[in-house]
């Protein structure tokens, strides 16, 4: 997911896409534990996209504050 993709999102979005996509990693890393994904760096570009929409989030409260 782009930057650009997430800064369309709206806050209510931004936050169920936030919840959606820390279970998909959980289910993702429960799958792998059990037989290897066929793409491993999946995980990682789930972890990248949690990250970035996190950092947008983070960024609308700090701009709410001021």
């Amino acid at each position: 997911m782009k930057m650009s993709e997430i800064k369309e999102l709206s806050t209510a979005e931004l936050k169920e896409r936030i919840e959606t996509e820390k279970n998909a990693l959980v289910r993702m890393k429960l799958n792998h534990a059990v037989s290897p994904l066929d793409n491993p760096m999946k995980l990682k570009f789930a972890r990248k996209d949690i990250a970035r929409l996190l950092t947008e989030l983070r960024t609308r409260e700090l701009a709410e504050q001021k």
